[in-house]
């Protein structure tokens, strides 16, 4: 099975009620969930983004084939300068709520002292 990964902080997600579809904060503003499929980019995405994200932050592992919204794959939004490695790396897209079925597993981040994330 081939999956994809989504980063959320953990109160956020887990303040969520467990039987209605998960949408991030930021879905109303961005129009889809933002995704990826190598934990080597999820780990740079967690550093760029959430390094001063408070508390603990949960990767959604989500199987593609169960979501029930559209999923496109397409270059970053917003796009990164030019030379970021980043910027040739096609990202899943979830264009509307997430149904919880088709999460397989939860896992936390793990962090250093500093908010470094060590790995994702």
């Amino acid at each position: 099975m081939t999956t994809i990964l989504h980063l959320t902080p953990a109160a956020y997600f887990r303040a969520q009620p467990d039987s209605a579809p998960y949408l991030p904060a930021a879905f109303a503003a961005d129009g889809f969930i933002h995704c990826t499929r190598e934990p080597e980019v999820l780990l740079q995405i967690a550093n760029n983004y959430y390094k001063r994200e408070r508390g603990d932050v949960l990767v959604l592992v989500i199987d593609p084939a169960k979501v029930k919204a559209e999923v496109k794959f397409e270059g970053p939004n917003p796009p990164p300068d030019p030379s970021s490695p980043l910027a040739e790396v096609i990202f899943p897209h979830i264009y509307g709520p997430l149904n919880r079925d088709a999460i397989v597993e939860i896992r936390a981040a793990k962090r250093a002292a500093d908010g470094t994330f060590m790995s994702v």
